[in-house]
């Protein structure tokens, strides 16, 4: 056993023989079941607008209204997160934050009021999940992984869609059977429950365990806690908008998170059900979407070790685009094979962009990447919202989704092109060597 000294204790670390199983891999492990066990708050949004429009007569475009205010939220809290975590650590920040989500969710269940849904719902809620947003996916695999990095950022974001198809039939199964306020409190236990392998199981930094980070070539000692956790943010944030990559990263993502989440995620269950398919059918049609997402996120990370990630994302929008633009004539009241298909379809691209965005952060970013990713999340959550509020709006203007489908489809489209103008980072060149 060698000795390091770690220069802000100013004690000898030891550094551990690795083990046959890295200890990075048990950290990744650890943060996919808690990403798994956050995901249940994700599922609920499209289940609830319905139940909440029939009991207490508020419009679609009021309940998208708190959805786009959580979805915003989510993508704002992110960088501030990242930073957070830079300062008091990992376990800390996401502790605190599923704590958050579940007093968020069981508030719910004693509203009365819009705004108490857009406060509990929107507001609490959204500050937690923002905190466990991907940047806490970007955060742990930059620290703990060298090699690998591809492969790991797609199993971790590909956990948010296994916590869907965990939880959204038993969710849905919950609304149609016993109404949404059971659906709520499962969500704040299922957050609670994770807190404690959080606590007792996840861990910092490789230097935490005497370990070098998987792949790396020494070890690194844990650097000093970051202070100023909202001014680093914003400094990195300001630092970033004078490059070109970065508003081209946030404007792809912000069509990404307008055609997931604020879309496909918030009205396909409703849209399904205005064409009388029952809202447990179209639930289990999102929970698919959930498994084949697992798989193509996967492997978009595997294609991101090995190809050009702009090109990457450049065909997942085309693709993606072309898949909205047929899906108003799939609606149905009962599941055909044209569905099943975009499900898959649709599914394998779902969050396949995210490895290879992570991966331009990175390349043009560097140490910061993980906030400057943070920043591109909070614009994928910011389209989010406008579409989620926009879709409901739609809706109640005119009679039908169809408009919105029409246009996100468009949107990727542009979003492709935008992944084209990304220009790569060059490679600098060493000096030469005298002789």
């Amino acid at each position: 056993m060698t000795q390091t000294t770690a220069p802000h204790t100013g004690f000898q670390q030891p550094l551990r023989r690795p083990p046959r199983v890295h200890r990075a891999w048990f950290v990744a492990a650890v943060t996919f079941v808690t990403i798994i066990g956050a995901a249940a708050f994700a599922s609920l949004p499209g289940l609830l607008i319905e139940p909440l429009h029939s009991e207490f007569d508020w419009s679609r475009g009021t309940i998208g209204f708190a959805v786009s205010v959580n979805l915003a939220l989510y993508g704002l809290t992110a960088p501030f997160a990242a930073a957070l975590m830079d300062r008091y650590g990992i376990r800390r920040v996401v502790a605190v934050a599923l704590s958050v989500i579940a007093a968020g969710s069981v508030l719910t269940v004693w509203m009365t009021a819009p705004w108490q849904l857009v406060l509990y719902w929107g507001v609490l809620v959204g500050l937690g999940s923002g905190s466990m947003a991907l940047a806490f996916a970007a955060t742990v695999t930059n620290r703990w992984f060298v090699k690998r990095r591809g492969l790991v950022t797609g199993v971790l974001t590909a956990a948010g869609a296994s916590g869907q198809l965990v939880f959204l039939p038993l969710l849905s199964w919950l609304v149609d059977n016993h109404g949404w306020r059971p659906a709520a409190i499962t969500v704040a236990l299922s957050a609670l429950a994770v807190v404690p392998f959080v606590w007792l199981l996840l861990r910092d930094h490789p230097a935490d365990v005497g370990l070098a980070a998987y792949g790396a070539e020494g070890f690194a000692p844990k650097p000093d806690p970051v202070p100023g956790a909202a001014r680093r943010a914003l400094t990195v944030l300001f630092r970033a908008a004078r490059t070109g990559p970065f508003w081209l990263l946030a404007g792809t993502f912000a069509i990404c998170g307008a055609s997931t989440n604020g879309l496909v995620k918030t009205h396909f269950i409703p849209a399904a059900h205005d064409e009388h398919m029952p809202i447990t059918a179209a639930a289990s049609l999102l929970a698919v979407i959930g498994v084949f997402d697992v798989v193509g996120t996967i492997a978009s990370g595997w294609f991101t070790d090995r190809f050009e990630a702009r090109r990457l994302l450049a065909v997942y929008y085309a693709l993606r685009g072309v898949s909205l633009l047929f899906l108003p004539v799939l609606l149905a009241p009962s599941v055909q094979p044209p569905m099943i298909f975009f499900i898959v379809f649709y599914g394998l691209d779902w969050v396949a962009t995210v490895p290879p965005t992570i991966a331009l952060c990175r390349e043009h970013y560097g140490d910061d990447s993980a906030i400057v990713f943070g920043w591109v999340l909070a614009s994928h959550q910011i389209g989010a919202a406008a579409v989620a509020f926009a879709g409901g709006v739609a809706r109640d203007v005119f009679g039908s989704y169809d408009v919105v489908w029409y246009a996100s489809g468009a949107l990727c489209a542009a979003a492709a092109l935008m992944a084209l103008v990304i220009r790569r980072k060059p490679v600098p060149k060493l000096a030469p060597v005298a002789a």
